[in-house]
């Protein structure tokens, strides 16, 4: 497999004081990559590590060249009332630089196809406010398709949705995946989506393990994790954390 995203080294954070120290890790083609810890972990700093919208204080990060890469936030942090349909806001994902703002015909077919491939056609001339919770996630995901990328990165994509959404967005983002797309998302859902998810990072500062689901969901990691005991049991072949102790503790 080809190395998309190598980090060597790298320790990072805000207004000098680091959040995250000394990690080494590489993302590579057609991997699909959970990455989990608690609140202020430093997931999200290590997404924007990957976007490159946060530059490292120390270390190295290395890109493949020519590598595209698209994202999606997490819905919480959208403006919803923003006057904007499905349909435009999926346009703003395109990559051309024309000095004209009017979208081409084939950037219109683009943009039609892409929301066709995603179920959500008939929502194009919709406000992006009158959008149920999937729905939502459907639209960003297909703006991010829009640029055609080789790596998909996504912050929460299943915080706040019922479990039929999280369901549709892990089918989703599994087809994506066995098209080619390597893909990383961050979550706290450890039940819900980790476990699903064929390589997971532990984040607490630093990388404290990865690996596959059986081998990164266990009580010493997640105790090493999380700073909490927790017991882990098998159900249909998978993991399955019992969290006896206060509410939110394994939340993001």
């Amino acid at each position: 497999m080809t190395a998309l995203l190598t980090l060597s080294g790298v320790t990072a954070g805000y207004d000098a004081t680091p959040v995250l120290h000394d990690v080494d890790l590489a993302i590579t083609s057609g991997e699909f990559t959970g990455i989990v810890g608690p609140s202020g972990a430093g997931k999200t700093t290590l997404l924007r590590l990957l976007l490159g919208t946060l530059a490292p204080a120390h270390g190295t990060v290395e890109r493949a060249p020519g590598l595209t890469l698209a994202y999606v936030p997490q819905l919480e942090t959208v403006d919803w009332n923003f006057p904007v349909t499905v349909f435009e806001c999926v346009l703003m994902g395109r990559t051309s630089h024309r000095l004209w703002p009017w979208p081409s015909a084939d950037e219109r077919r683009s943009v039609a196809q892409v929301l066709e491939r995603l179920g959500i056609a008939d929502l194009s001339g919709r406000h992006i406010r009158e959008l149920s919770g999937g729905q939502q996630q459907r639209m960003f995901l297909a703006r991010a398709l829009l640029r055609e990328p080789a790596l998909l990165l996504l912050d929460e994509p299943t915080s706040g949705v019922d479990i039929n959404t999280r369901h549709d967005v892990l089918h989703l983002l599994g087809d994506l995946n066995r098209d080619g797309m390597a893909i990383v998302l961050t979550t706290h859902d450890l039940n819900g989506m980790a476990a699903h998810l064929p390589h997971l990072v532990c984040v607490n500062g630093h990388i404290v393990a990865e690996g596959s689901p059986e081998q990164v969901i266990t009580p010493e990691v997640l105790e090493e994790t999380y700073g909490a005991k927790l017991e882990v049991l098998q159900h249909l072949g998978m993991p399955v954390v019992i969290d006896g102790g206060a509410p939110g503790r394994l939340a993001g």
